[in-house]
């Protein structure tokens, strides 16, 4: 859909409301999952299978803290297959991760205004928040261009009223040499217009349209001229001095946006950087995975710091993914020097499953070698994988930023 152009001019003076969507329906699809990237290694078309967001969190993996794993299945024929473990927690978006003063774990029994800023209802929260933003940004469905095949994951016999959201995967190749296709199912979430080509004269306009008839049909996964593909992101504010009696914000730790986001959106995004480097990293490292010219990152807080249910969007701003990567100094050579390095490290394994894990307490990343059915069933997986698992160490600490 196209992305809808008053969510520039929103500040905040003009706040617009964050409204639920309800009646569409999200598919964060694991690997194997995915019935055309079983359909594209069948054809033989890559030797390494993932989705946008599994790379993005290998690629980015030495800015994270908290901790993660990912599964890897090795076919016979060396095909390696990167998921997200069932029932788990990575796709849910991590609040003040990086930050010096994260979060704080509460008892069950802590009063609501406690539990509200947990990090468990955070993260929540922010997923919840940045769902919302991605649709409502995007002008009505009659401005839609479709791409040759519908959303895979959607059944129109089975859609109890809803419909799917407004995504568009993108199926790519990336060819790392020594025999590494990376075959990937990336999101984009609107098309947003180029700003270069919005004052073009109608002069030129005429004459570029006369030479365009004489062209052959236009591949549908062009974009429309004039649109750019974008991806889509929400930052949601959060202030550790929102908990009852909890002493004043730490100086650097958070701005009142309100205060700050009109004139000094500049300071705001620093502050952003430094308390969630790990989160907008990965976004970047997605939208350079799907080819996005555009990046729009909404800033949202909540309409009154004690309600975690109601919220506004304070300010949209776009940015070039290969710019905005220099700028949080995310090298993309590094990205896939930490992806190959995985790959290299599980090509001289046997078939079979394997977990890539960042240690809880210290910054190392660690492969372990389990039982095939490890994770499969939900009873036992985590004795099965402590008592019977192989384990392989890629002994490389990683350094954080």
């Amino acid at each position: 859909d196209q992305y809808n152009d008053q969510y520039d001019k929103v500040s905040t003076r003009t706040p617009a409301p964050l409204k639920r969507v309800e009646t569409k329906e999200f598919y964060p699809v694991t690997t194997t999952d995915d019935p055309v990237v079983e359909k594209l290694a069948i054809e033989g078309k890559g030797t390494v299978f993932a989705t946008d967001a599994i790379l993005a969190h290998l690629m980015t993996c030495p800015r994270s803290v908290y901790p993660w794993d990912i599964i890897v299945q090795k076919l016979p024929t060396g095909a390696l297959f990167f998921d997200k473990r069932d029932a788990s927690q990575f796709d849910y978006l991590t609040v003040h991760e990086t930050s010096n003063t994260p979060p704080t774990p509460v008892r069950d029994n802590s009063n609501e205004d406690e539990l509200m800023n947990s990090p468990e209802r955070l993260s929540l929260e922010a997923t919840m928040i940045n769902q919302n933003f991605t649709q409502q940004i995007l002008r009505s469905s009659k401005y839609r261009t479709k791409f040759d095949y519908p959303n895979p994951f959607w059944d129109e016999d089975d859609n109890d009223g809803m419909e799917p959201a407004s995504v568009a995967y993108r199926y790519r190749k990336f060819d790392l040499g020594d025999d590494i296709q990376i075959v990937a199912r990336c999101e984009l979430h609107g098309l947003g217009k180029d700003r270069q080509k919005t004052g073009t004269s109608k002069i030129v306009t005429n004459i570029s349209a006369n030479k365009k008839k004489k062209k052959k049909a236009a591949n549908p996964l062009d974009v429309p001229e004039g649109d750019q593909y974008m991806t889509a992101y929400a930052l949601n504010e959060y202030d550790p001095s929102y908990l009852a009696n909890a002493p004043p914000a730490r100086p650097g730790t958070a701005i009142n946006w309100r205060e700050k986001i009109d004139n000094q959106a500049g300071a705001v995004l620093a502050s952003e950087l430094k308390n969630n480097s790990f989160k907008l990293a990965k976004w970047t490292a997605q939208s350079l995975l799907a080819g996005a010219s555009q990046m729009k990152i909404g800033f949202v807080s909540r309409a009154t710091p004690k309600n975690a249910y109601e919220h506004v969007v304070l300010a949209t701003q776009t940015y070039r993914p290969t710019d905005f990567a220099a700028q949080i100094t995310l090298n993309q050579g590094t990205m896939w020097g930490h992806m190959r390095l995985f790959i290299k490290l599980l090509e001289k394994e046997p078939e079979g499953k394997y977990v890539i894990m960042r240690d809880p307490n210290r910054a190392i990343v660690r492969i372990y070698g389990v039982p095939a059915g490890t994770f499969e069933d939900s009873d036992g997986s985590d004795d099965d994988e402590e008592g019977d698992s192989d384990e392989e160490e890629s002994g490389e600490e990683e350094e954080k930023e």
